[in-house]
């Protein structure tokens, strides 16, 4: 299988376990914008490309799959979901299956508030979410909603610009500041996610991973231990038939006063899959059966250990500047 990884950043983990699992069955390619990505070490063959706004961006990475002969591509990060899920027809054009979302589902997951009003639309238990101030404020003013509050952009990723809001005054300074700002309701309960795959060949869930947040930081979970609740995989497979997934995706989930409630869908391979991995849950090889064996894979949910801890630390690639510059492709 040749598999194509964009905007492959520091997911040098990542790269490893698909090398792990399927050894020389994999040929693995990845591209990005800057040389000194420290995951280029860990490809077959790397390019450089163009950042993903550039109009010659997606007819170079067409290229590239068509001079690598991909099989499957998939990108690393949120702004390029929905650049790929658009471009699908092309792709397929040439034989190669996009691990993302289709169109409608990949914008719905990049904007938080239409996520929140398609979700409430179709009864799945989601976070209040709010897009402006004056919408915050009628329910505010009738006692629906109540301070502390949680603002977030309304579109991208990374945790960037969020925080926590106590004030009334405070928070409609910086709405008003920052209109790009939504207003959450503050969750209390447990932080949490899961680690799904939606098989590409049959589009049923066939893997959920759940893991409690010990610890987190800008981006992600950095310490997470590993639950299982029949009540929380149910929750998931119901709240997924309305959406049009095809391979990895991370859901983060919030636990509080007896029930599931969904925050956001991010619909790549999560930052912390890896804990999914060392768990037994082998993401690269259902891929490989989907995408080289053209076969739907086994429902085996909830196949894991619980009270598995994943710990994360930070790691380094040194490697020499001309090695650099002869590795890595220009697209």
């Amino acid at each position: 299988m040749n598999i194509l990884f964009c905007s492959v950043g520091r997911r040098c983990e990542l790269l490893k376990d698909f090398r792990k699992t399927l050894g020389e069955q994999v040929h693995i390619v990845v591209t990005d914008n800057s040389p000194y990505a420290p995951a280029l070490s860990f490809a077959d063959v790397s390019y450089q490309v163009p950042l993903i706004t550039d109009p010659t961006y997606i007819p170079k990475i067409l290229d590239i799959c068509s001079n690598e002969k991909i099989d499957a591509v998939t990108t690393l990060i949120d702004p390029e979901i929905a650049i790929l899920s658009e471009h699908r027809p092309e792709f397929e054009e040439i034989g190669v299956e996009v691990l993302a979302p289709y169109i409608d589902t990949a914008r719905l997951c990049f904007d938080k508030y239409e996520m929140y009003r398609y979700l409430s639309g179709k009864g799945i238990r989601t976070v209040k979410t709010y897009g402006c101030f004056d919408d915050f404020d009628r329910d505010y003013q009738k006692g629906s909603i109540d301070l502390p509050v949680f603002v977030k952009p309304r579109t991208g990723s990374g945790s960037v610009g969020a925080r926590k809001v106590e004030s009334y005054e405070l928070l409609k300074e910086i709405t008003e500041r920052s209109p790009e700002l939504i207003i959450q309701e503050l969750m209390t309960g447990e932080d949490m996610d899961a680690d799904v795959y939606v098989d590409t060949v049959s589009s049923d869930v066939v893997a959920i991973f759940s893991k409690k947040k010990i610890s987190t930081t800008i981006g992600g979970a950095n310490k997470t231990i590993s639950f299982r609740d029949e009540k929380l995989f149910d929750f998931v497979k119901n709240a997924l038939k309305v959406f049009e997934f095809n391979g990895p995706l991370d859901m983060d989930l919030f636990y509080q006063n007896g029930e599931y409630y969904l925050s956001e869908i991010n619909p790549r391979f999560g930052g912390a899959y890896l804990h999914a991995y060392g768990a037994g849950v082998d993401f690269p090889a259902f891929i490989y059966k989907n995408v080289s064996e053209k076969a739907a894979n086994e429902p085996q949910i909830g196949n894991y250990r619980e009270d598995v801890v994943m710990m994360m630390y930070d790691s380094v690639v040194i490697n020499d500047l001309q090695s650099i510059k002869d590795s890595m492709k220009r697209a």
